[in-house]
């Protein structure tokens, strides 16, 4: 152990994935080093890998158990991704918590939600303003992104300067937020960058990005020239697009209605905290069903193909007394996240069989990412100008590109993905110490480990489906009478017309009595051989290994 301070990065989630993310930051003698959390986010599940899951938590138990030492958990933004598990992971972390005001505004709400005190959660102001956690000053400077109050950190520690650029692209013209600005960034990095921790989503992307205002008028364009209802969807947390969607439509004439709890609620947020204004005048789905459809203009949720949002609701017949009939028109102002595709072509596969036009930016110009392409990266790279380039938010993939893009200009990159400790103190900044992380599942209310056996279980149960073998064996060890067979997630009957409970039901009748009496007398000896028999005419029959369940009933003497 050295007697030296060093300063320490330490991807928790986000870092070989999209999505998730938890990042480290760590200044003082090794072992001892004083702590703060940037952004402690969420993923999704599938059912093909998490059957049933919630959502999937970051593995933060290294830090919980250094919790002590956590002087400061700071938040970026408010996408799901950064902030959504706040709440369900805020009691194994008990630190301050901060945020500028829109983003507080969505953190308190976590808090509140899972039990925790919502005014735990400071709001700050914007850069210059200095929030102190420790050894660490943060200061959260405004960078455009597809959320309002998108802000990079500027981490200042006695070991140097960091620059975590969270979710960022360059757009001067956002329409709602605050611009790209360059001279902001050149001042930060005038004093020396000793490390940027920057966001690598678009790095494969080799056109400059474009900006959120230059939609309007493919957009507006698009629904000027519909016939019949409009309903476009596009992620909820994008303000911008959502105030672009509806002035097209009351350019056109239309009326504007929201549906979907997600939408609303940021729509809300950003008008109380002052980030939107002037949004076009908006009515209750009620309201909406008096108005001819050729008047009526939706934004609905569910741009990911989410079974339960509105735009899968309508997708299925109506929602909220709407439906889509058949010269309506569907837009997807959105990009498909990778994962989502299925999902996504099910819903719209669905509209076209109602005969609507379904339209996304493989027709046109209707969408543009929140995060910067590759121009843009090595702009930023060029603003700050620091010495060491750690690539984040990004598969594997996308961070090795990222850090060859760096290394060509002469920047030293580092390649850190989940469990990777990066010193970025020293002559030779690199990683030194490698953490084992995996992830949470939270499956209802409980918090379940990815190596618990609980998903696992669920994903043999799901393929392989379930038989249940109840019997009774008195106090001299004798079993009485037969066996009772049930099934589920499997076939009845097989090719032969035979009921499958009863053919096992038959064939544990023969071989239940020939079993010895140490084998009856013992639990676990009887389920395996009840087991065995129950899988071998599972796989005779019908070609499946199922998961076999032995109820076993012992009478006591009296």
């Amino acid at each position: 152990m050295s007697d030296r301070d060093r300063l320490i990065y330490l991807p928790l989630g986000g870092a070989g994935e999209i999505g998730m993310n938890c990042y480290v930051y760590g200044y003082g003698r090794q072992g001892a080093e004083r702590l703060i959390l940037v952004d402690i986010g969420v993923s999704f599940p599938d059912m093909d890998g998490q059957p049933g899951v919630d959502l999937i938590l970051p593995d933060i138990d290294w830090l919980a158990e250094r919790a002590d030492r956590l002087d400061g958990i700071f938040i970026t933004h408010a996408h799901e991704d950064h902030v959504g598990a706040l709440g369900h992971l805020y009691r194994q972390l008990k630190a301050p918590v901060f945020a500028r005001e829109f983003t507080a505004y969505h953190a308190r709400r976590k808090m509140e939600e899972a039990g925790q005190d919502p005014d735990l959660v400071q709001v700050v102001g914007a850069y210059p303003e200095v929030a102190e956690a420790g050894p660490f000053q943060v200061q959260f400077a405004p960078i455009s992104h597809s959320i309002p109050e998108a802000s990079a950190l500027v981490i200042d520690t006695p070991g140097g300067r960091i620059v975590h650029s969270g979710d960022f692209k360059i757009d001067h013209e956002p329409v709602v937020g605050e611009p790209f600005d360059e001279d902001l960034w050149t001042q930060v990095g005038q004093d020396g960058v000793r490390a940027l921790i920057c966001d690598s989503t678009n790095v494969f992307s080799g056109h400059p990005g474009r900006s959120e205002s230059q939609l309007a008028e493919p957009i507006g364009a698009l629904v000027a020239g519909a016939k019949g209802m409009v309903v476009a969807t596009t992620f909820a947390s994008n303000v911008a697009r959502l105030k672009t969607l509806a002035e097209a439509g009351k350019s056109a004439g239309r009326t504007i209605c929201l549906m979907g709890r997600a939408m609303k609620r940021m729509v809300t947020a950003a008008v109380e905290t002052g980030v939107l204004t002037d949004f076009p005048a908006t009515v209750s789905p009620e309201e909406a069903t008096d108005i001819p459809r050729e008047n009526l203009m939706l934004l609905v949720t569910g741009s990911q193909g989410e079974r339960r949002a509105a735009s899968a609701a309508l997708s299925r017949g109506s929602y909220l007394g709407h439906e889509l009939k058949e010269g309506d028109m569907f837009l997807f102002s959105s990009k498909t996240i990778p994962g989502n595709e299925v999902s996504v072509a099910r819903i719209q596969n669905a509209l076209a069989e109602q005969g609507v036009k379904v339209v996304d930016e493989s027709a046109g110009f209707y969408h543009v990412s929140g995060h910067a392409n590759r121009p843009d990266l090595e702009a930023m790279h060029d603003l700050i100008r620091p010495q060491i380039l750690v690539p984040n938010h990004g598969e594997y993939r996308h961070l090795r590109e990222h850090a060859r893009v760096g290394i060509e200009k002469g920047l030293h990159g580092v390649i850190a993905p989940n469990g990777t400790m990066v010193e970025l103190s020293g002559n030779q900044p690199g990683p030194v110490e490698f953490i084992e992380v995996g992830r949470t599942y939270l499956d209802g209310t409980a918090h379940v480990g990815a190596f618990d056996g609980v998903i696992r279980d669920r994903m043999k149960l799901a393929l392989n489906g379930l038989v249940i073998v109840a019997l009774v064996v008195d106090e001299d060890d004798q079993i009485l009478e037969d066996s009772w067979v049930a099934l589920r997630g499997l076939p009845e009957m097989v090719g032969d017309g035979a009921d499958l409970a009863e053919m096992i039901e038959d064939e544990l009748a023969e071989i239940l009595p020939r079993l010895d009496d140490r084998t009856v007398g013992n639990d676990d000896k009887l389920e395996e051989a009840i087991k065995r028999t129950a899988r071998q005419i599972c796989v005779t029959e019908i070609g499946k290994k199922p998961e076999v369940t032995v109820l076993v009933s012992r009478l006591m003497a009296g």
